[in-house]
């Protein structure tokens, strides 16, 4: 993907899929992806790579010049990394308050069972999750979905146990289950644009197809949208 696929967009209220760039008081541009900063913020619908070629082009500067109407814009030189990390923390935290509402199961056992009993709307697993244990509740899933012989199986994430756990407030988490389909909506949500940022490169690619997905509750997960057109300012 290249630097055509990076959009900006005007400031009116949260988009899809999007990340909001804010400008601080000083000109300094932060990430704000939860669209909550005050002030004057665009949006970009971009993965890293292409990001990355906006900012080394000079095209993301200009754009956002012309978006915030001022020359005096500071892009920082890690901010790449600094939406990279902003959308790993929104998501873990998505996680961490469904798990304190009760929505989110650990440890293998639980997440079998409310798989087999047809419960689970989400499946999930750390990036160092062995590959046995994930066959197994996929398979779990796929009994109590009533779809046997399809390709339904869970997400890996782009963190390992040690990540998961620290986020989750509990020791060695490997798997993760939602049992509550709006819950499973949110974490895909976040999960969705973290994903597509990041891109297909550094992501761990979803387990299932796009046509069943991780469940029928709530949206597949998407990779990077390759179809947007130039690097723009607001209309």
């Amino acid at each position: 993907m290249n630097d055509r696929s990076c959009i900006l967009t005007r400031d009116s209220g949260p988009r899809d899929g999007l990340v909001r760039l804010a400008l601080a008081p000083d000109g300094v541009i932060h990430p704000d992806v939860r669209g909550k900063a005050p002030g004057r913020g665009a949006w970009i619908g971009v993965d890293r790579p292409a990001l990355e070629a906006a900012i080394a082009k000079g095209k993301l500067r200009g754009a956002l010049s012309r978006a915030f109407k001022t020359s005096n814009i500071t892009l920082p030189s890690d901010l790449p990394q600094k939406i990279a990390d902003a959308l790993e923390r929104a998501t873990l935290d998505r996680l961490g308050l469904e798990a304190k509402a009760g929505m989110l199961l650990t440890g293998s056992d639980r997440i079998e069972e409310s798989a087999r009993a047809g419960r689970l709307a989400m499946l999930l697993h750390a990036s160092d999750a062995g590959a046995d244990g994930a066959r197994r509740l996929a398979q779990a899933w796929r009994v109590g979905r009533d779809v046997e012989g399809s390709t339904l199986k869970g997400l890996v994430l782009p963190v390992p146990r040690t990540i998961l756990s620290l986020a989750l407030g509990r020791e060695n988490v490997v798997h993760v289950g939602l049992t509550d389909a709006r819950a499973a909506k949110r974490v895909s949500e976040a999960l969705n644009r973290w994903l597509h940022f990041i891109g297909p490169e550094t992501a761990p690619q979803p387990c299932e197809t796009g046509s069943q997905g991780a469940s029928a509750d709530f949206p597949a997960m998407r990779g990077p949208a390759g179809t947007n057109e130039g690097l723009r300012a607001p209309e």
